[in-house]
């Protein structure tokens, strides 16, 4: 693939989402930056060509460099020397290429030399990115840690810190600790203040962080002395340029190679701290974890968009008995739902990043003047709505590319199982998806309220009401069907009163709701474009029916009795 943007005009179609307009008025201010920097656009119509033309440039880079420098990547990976981490070579290259073409800090305001991008751009470069090397995408997009640090530091902090990351430099978190993985509230690294220097010290071990020599740090510390709860916690930025953090060691991973997992060590690193103090875990860790779970989950759509393109490839290539294997049913249904996962899945990660584009704007104007009552009201709207939506658009997207790499392989045969083949380092690439940022059981438990309380009902309800090209009308009254069935669950459980079993068919009771939210994105996205999605809308719907009646079969023949049968 030449160029990872232009080639895969789905990408388009979802930049050019109505809500779009919107979104712009907001983060532009009315393009109020237009008498400043003569990059800046004028109105609707030029910050869309300018987000086109940057999606086309990081497109193109993709295609040329990180593609080409894929395999080597995963071959060489990165090493470890002298507390230091030092890049594979191809890392490198890719890098250069991303600074040179004004790549980084792309959602940061042009004061400090940002992009003044939306969300939902910058989501699309990172799925691009991750569709060439999933493992240079980890480490390129990181730089929206950035926003973390724009929406709770201060002023001085954002004057020093932000341009560097405009400028090129990387970020991490730092939050995972030998005995604090999904349990944050057990984060121990010492926070200490010292009189003497006016700053504070960190000390400790941090574990599983990703790209962890990078050289801004936002890190999660314990700052209140006999806490051992989520309330003790602080958030702090290390600067590398300090010194005081050293690497122990880089995982040696199953896959994401070119990304690099550390182990630190924190001797007395002096740090500043980020916000107020206790809030680390209770708002600022939510924050930034709401924002790597989009982060993953666009990753996961690059990575079953990159399974989907190897697997049609090799089906349309490969002949058996006389023929190209992609003319049997049992290989172009495979393809066929690989493409429907794909297209409903990267319905639900820009419908997400949307809803959160126009409640953080809000939020940025917030800190610039009072919102009016009705911007209040539309902030309250769409936080909620990003609230809800996240954890589907990464739990059920991280499982899509599981599937779709698994897929892309089972379509190689026996040539999938050998090295030399691409989906081999997509399908390890992949597994990971579903692991951080949060196991896709926890985008469970982060989901499901919003099954009991009615919200995704209510949501549904709403999308019922959207216009639809009369060929998708009998796609529409399936859905319609489908919304019952998850009712009549949620309202069976919700009866019932326990938790236990609440728990039990709580992932059941989400991918219910997840599918019946893409089934209705996908036909909306076909009405817009039947050439583009009729197939996909279709056939995903028949996948999404027979998972609805199945997790309906189970919840409705399912007692409380029936739980000790799962216990071991």
């Amino acid at each position: 693939m030449e160029n990872y943007y232009t080639e895969v005009p789905e990408l388009k179609h979802h930049l050019n989402n109505p809500m779009m307009q919107r979104i712009c008025e907001l983060k532009e201010r009315e393009y109020r930056d237009k008498d400043e920097f003569d990059y800046a656009p004028l109105d609707y119509n030029d910050a869309m060509d300018s987000y086109d033309r940057i999606l086309a440039i990081t497109g193109e880079i993709t295609g040329e460099v990180v593609a080409p420098n894929a395999e080597g990547v995963d071959e060489e990976g990165p090493h470890c020397e002298n507390g230091r981490v030092e890049y594979a070579s191809g890392t490198k290259r890719n890098l250069d290429a991303m600074v040179k073409a004004g790549l980084n800090g792309m959602t940061m305001p042009r004061r400090f030399g940002g992009l003044n991008f939306p969300i939902t751009p910058y989501t699309m470069c990172a799925e691009i990115v991750a569709a060439a090397d999933a493992g240079f995408g980890n480490i390129w997009s990181l730089q929206d840690c950035i926003e973390t640090l724009y929406e709770f530091g201060n002023e001085e902090q954002h004057s020093r810190f932000i341009p560097r990351i405009c400028a090129g430099e990387t970020m991490s978190m730092d939050l995972t600790e030998p005995d604090a993985g999904s349990d944050l509230q057990s984060v121990m690294l010492k926070a200490t203040f010292d009189e003497e220097a006016n700053c504070w010290r960190l000390n400790g071990v941090k574990r599983f962080i990703t790209n962890g020599d990078a050289q801004l740090h936002l890190v999660l510390a314990r700052s209140e002395e006999g806490t051992r709860d989520g309330r003790g916690l602080s958030m702090f930025i290390y600067d590398k340029n300090e010194g005081g953090v050293d690497v122990r060691r880089i995982e040696h991973k199953l896959g994401i190679h070119g990304s690099p997992t550390c182990e630190l060590v924190y001797k007395n690193a002096k740090a500043e701290l980020c916000g107020d103090r206790k809030l680390g875990l209770i708002k600022y860790v939510m924050a930034l974890m709401n924002g790597a779970r989009l982060g993953i989950a666009a990753q996961s759509v690059g990575l079953s968009q990159a399974a989907y393109n190897e697997g049609l490839a090799y089906a349309k290539d490969r002949k058996q008995f006389g023929k190209a294997i992609i003319e049997f049913p049992a290989v172009y249904d495979m393809l066929a739902t690989m493409k429907a996962k794909l297209d409903a899945g990267r319905s639900l990660l820009y419908q997400t990043s949307r809803y959160v584009d126009i409640y953080k704007a809000l939020d940025d104007i917030s800190r610039e003047r009072k919102l009016t009552p009705e911007e209040r009201q539309e902030q309250k709207k769409y936080a909620k709505l990003a609230d809800s939506f996240t954890p589907l658009s990464k739990g059920m997207n991280s499982e899509y590319a599981n599937q779709n790499a698994y897929d892309c392989i089972q379509i190689h045969g026996g040539s999938g199982f050998m090295m030399e083949y691409a989906c081999q380092r997509i399908y390890r690439d992949a597994r990971i998806t579903s692991i951080y940022e949060g196991t896709t059981q926890l985008q469970t438990v982060a989901a499901i309220r919003y099954v009991t309380n009615g919200s995704y009902m209510q949501t549904i309800r709403e999308f019922e009401t959207v216009e639809c090209s009369e060929e998708m009308k009998p796609l529409l009254d399936r859905v319609k069907a489908m919304a019952d069935k998850l009712d009549a669950c949620a309202n069976k459980i919700k009866e019932a009163a326990n938790q236990d079993l609440l728990d039990i068919v709580a992932r059941r009771l989400v991918e219910m709701s997840a599918d019946i939210i893409m089934s209705h994105l996908i036909i909306q996205d076909a009405t817009r474009n039947a050439e583009l999605f009729t197939k996909s809308a279709v056939v995903y719907v028949n996948y999404a029916e027979a998972e609805v009646e199945k997790h309906n079969k189970f919840i409705e023949n399912f007692e409380v009795e029936d739980m000790e049968n799962y216990k071991k």
